[in-house]
């Protein structure tokens, strides 16, 4: 359904030059959602695929040993779009205490995102509402070391951005100027608070990314956090109990996609669009979600059960197993802290899991060896390199 302009543009000068910035609306659109069959339908199967994620999750014994490497995938997909080179291999093993193969600059923006993901989490857990200041402290998290800690953490911008081009006036898309963002994200947080009306918990996950990245109020980091957005907002709502899906990959295998409906919306109101593609990303990143949660499960029993032929050793080694889920690129030293086991010990079963296919070295180093739980990195690792 087309609407008219979604906001108003004022003329701005800027670097030298003046431009149309653009300001949206205040949520929520009006005339309101026309919810067609189809819409509703792709609504009622996004939420269908996070009840069963949801549902999922409550089976694990521990499902803190799955968010461990959720979250840094999607903290490396995340800083990916914005054009780090950083693996989740180069994650691991820089928080392993190894080199990385990429800039270790590039590797601190994944950790920061971890951080700030991990801190917006615990504050939502905590009974925290999403405020703008909360927002602005996930902001000064993850931009608090390394390239972006010039960029004013925690600060809405002072100066005018644009998304795309060399300059304001060949940008793809001009903001609102600076004095007219805290007007904007008011009102944004007035929404996420449920005014001027109620919001069901996905709809409002989907106008506020789409909201946020309009207003773009930071000088850097807006992506990553517009990103994040949508998960705080469905945690926060109880629709998901563990932070699970994360639609960075979604958005970044169908980016030229993704970034046509957000300009569409704003300029023709075809909100419905939007709502489709987002509703499709949440049903495929669930199921794709779910999925990992079942292979992990399932890798995880059939290890076990090959370190049951271990006898007398296998309290030991599950202890050790445990332990890879958590740091699955890891050394035998590493191993002897987190178990409490003597490195003696460790070495020894190490020895007797690479025998079993379970870990595999890195490099043929005779001190200090690296060991891999490659398998279990590999199951969580899908789609990484996925291209459009």
């Amino acid at each position: 359904m087309k609407r008219s302009l979604q906001g108003r543009y004022i003329k701005t000068n800027t670097t030298g030059e003046t431009v149309n910035a653009f300001i949206p609306a205040p949520l929520p659109p009006n005339p309101p959602i026309d919810w067609g069959n189809g819409l509703r339908n792709r609504f009622d199967n996004a939420l269908l695929a996070l009840g069963r994620l949801d549902g999922m999750a409550l089976l694990l014994p521990d499902i803190n040993f799955l968010l461990y490497m959720y979250v840094r995938k999607e903290a490396v997909l995340s800083s990916m779009i914005e054009g780090t080179q950083s693996s989740l291999s180069d994650l691991l093993l820089y928080e392993a205490q190894q080199k990385p193969t990429v800039p270790v600059d590039d590797v601190q923006e994944v950790c920061n995102y971890i951080a700030a993901m991990d801190f917006g989490l615990s504050q939502i857990k905590d009974g925290f509402p999403l405020s703008l200041r909360l927002l602005r402290n996930i902001h000064s998290a993850l931009l608090s070391k390394g390239r972006g800690n010039t960029k004013n953490p925690g600060e809405f911008r002072t100066s005018q951005n644009w998304i795309g081009g060399t300059r304001p006036g060949n940008a793809y898309f001009v903001p609102p100027p600076a004095d007219e963002v805290m007007e904007c994200m008011g009102k944004l947080e007035l929404f996420l608070h449920n005014e001027p009306e109620e919001t069901p918990p996905l709809l409002k996950a989907a106008l506020a990314h789409f909201q946020f990245e309009t207003i773009h109020p930071f000088l850097d980091g807006n992506g990553r956090l517009g990103r994040l957005l949508i998960t705080l907002i469905l945690c926060e709502e109880n629709v998901l109990r563990a932070p699970l899906l994360y639609l960075s990959l979604y958005f970044k295998t169908h980016r030229q996609d993704y970034y046509k409906l957000l300009n569409d919306t704003r300029v023709e109101g075809d909100w419905e669009a939007w709502l489709e593609f987002f509703a499709e990303a949440v049903t495929q990143t669930a199921k794709q979600a779910e999925k990992v949660l079942k292979d992990v499960l399932a890798l995880i029993k059939s290890d076990r059960e090959k370190l049951k032929t271990m006898h007398r050793t296998t309290a030991a080694a599950i202890s050790v197993l445990d332990a890879l889920v958590t740091m699955p690129v890891t050394t035998s030293a590493q191993l002897s802290q987190k178990c409490g086991l003597t490195q003696t010990t460790i070495n020894k079963l190490l020895a007797s899991m690479e025998k079993f296919g379970i870990v595999t070295r890195m490099d043929n180093r005779k001190r200090n060896k690296v060991y891999l739980y490659a398998k279990y990195i590999a199951i969580v690792d899908r789609g990484l390199e996925t291209e459009e």
